[in-house]
């Protein structure tokens, strides 16, 4: 389970976010492209944008239960 307290902080502000835990494996980026991606570190990925509609919640709610390392979080 995510850590909010462990989130990395070039995530943008909102309920979802990714913790130090991520692995880089791409799956969120690859689920949910308009607002994962990887970071400028390249190291991580990141929440670069909230969802705004519908589809993209429900693509961030399939990239957090689908992490292979549970580093996506949502405080939503």
């Amino acid at each position: 389970m995510a850590d909010s307290s462990n989130k990395w902080p070039d995530n943008v502000p909102g309920k979802f976010y990714v913790d130090k835990e991520c692995i880089l494996c791409s799956v969120c980026s690859d689920a949910a492209p308009k607002n994962f991606r990887m970071s400028t570190e390249e190291d991580h990925d990141v929440v670069f944008k909230q969802p705004d509609s519908p589809a993209e919640e429900a693509q961030c709610v399939e990239a957090m239960e689908n992490c292979p390392v549970e580093a996506i979080g949502n405080n939503g």
